[in-house]
């Protein structure tokens, strides 16, 4: 298996997370109070237990402004070290002048494989923030050609509402692998914010450049179960089929919710009813194929406990 999507972060580290520091301020998905401290690889490994995670894909966490090399450096010199994780994906102002040189300093990283410059996350903080201005943005297009041009991917973080227009914008770049983060992050579950999102995930289905994360489902619902999103599950599903899906962790975010194995358990019942090639991709060659990990030499057998399965 590989974790397509989660975090790491050291609140002594040189580069700060002014989000991490903050008190008393609750975010869209919920107090992060019990996860406003340290979160390295150890801890990541005891979350993971007997889990067989192979590789790992970890995205930028929000450090500060001028502190975004300085994040993706500490994340190789993990690599390096512990071997997770597997892959980065940096955040780098994809609109900012002279941008190539900075994409050269975060390519010096070896385990870069992506940038991800977040276009919304909820509809209230999107207004504090002003980053749903960036899908109108020619620099922000031109900042996408230029990681095609370079090989890197680009992680597509935004919420529904904004899924028709980033689909509009994604087909002038046609040779840019993009992942969808989290599913679309559907969190108005009204029948017409579920109608708007399942419009999106049919309008970014249509680029067969775009594979979609399925993660951070308990940044919205703490208590998400595999029924409670079996509904969004399959219609991301049948839109992109088994080899366009990848599975995350979003830890330690979703650490909020519940335990890691317990995260993995609910994919493993939504999976259950599939082929062994639809979950081997889905779990593992999806993720590995995209972010260019290594394959293992031959597929780990899941050994599933009735509970699990």
């Amino acid at each position: 298996m590989v974790d397509a999507h989660h975090h790491l972060w050291d609140l002594g580290a040189e580069h700060r997370y002014p989000w991490l520091m903050k008190q008393s301020v609750v975010r869209f998905f919920g107090d992060p109070a019990p996860i406003q401290r340290n979160y390295g690889v150890t801890e990541f490994r005891d979350d993971i237990g007997a889990l067989p995670i192979v590789a790992s894909v970890h995205i930028q966490v929000g450090v500060d402004s001028g502190d975004e090399l300085a994040e993706t450096l500490w994340l190789q010199d993990q690599h390096r070290r512990h071997g997770l994780p597997s892959a980065i994906v940096a955040f780098c102002d994809l609109t900012a002048a002279r941008l190539p040189p900075r994409l050269d300093d975060h390519c010096a990283a070896n385990a870069l494989r992506g940038i991800r410059q977040i276009v919304g996350r909820s509809a209230e903080e999107d207004r504090d923030s002003g980053s749903d201005a960036l899908l109108d943005n020619p620099a922000f297009l031109e900042g996408l050609i230029h990681l095609a041009q370079r090989g890197l991917s680009f992680d597509l973080q935004l919420i529904p509402g904004q899924m028709e227009r980033a689909a509009k914008l994604l087909r002038k770049v046609p040779n840019l692998r993009v992942a969808l983060c989290h599913g679309g992050s559907l969190s108005d579950f009204s029948p017409e914010g579920r109608a708007c999102w399942k419009r999106g995930i049919s309008r970014l289905a249509k680029l067969p450049n775009v594979i979609c994360k399925l993660s951070g489902f308990g940044m919205f619902d703490k208590r998400w179960s595999a029924d409670s999103i079996r509904e969004q599950f399959y219609t991301a599903l049948d839109a992109f089929g088994p080899s366009r899906i990848a599975f995350g962790s979003n830890f330690p975010v979703d650490k909020l919710a519940m335990g890691y194995g317990q995260v993995w358990r609910r994919y493993f019942q939504l999976t259950a009813g599939l082929s062994s090639s639809e979950r081997q991709q889905m779990f593992h060659d999806t993720a590995a194929d995209f972010y260019n990990l290594p394959r293992q030499a031959e597929p780990a057998r899941m050994i599933l406990t009735p509970d699990q399965a």
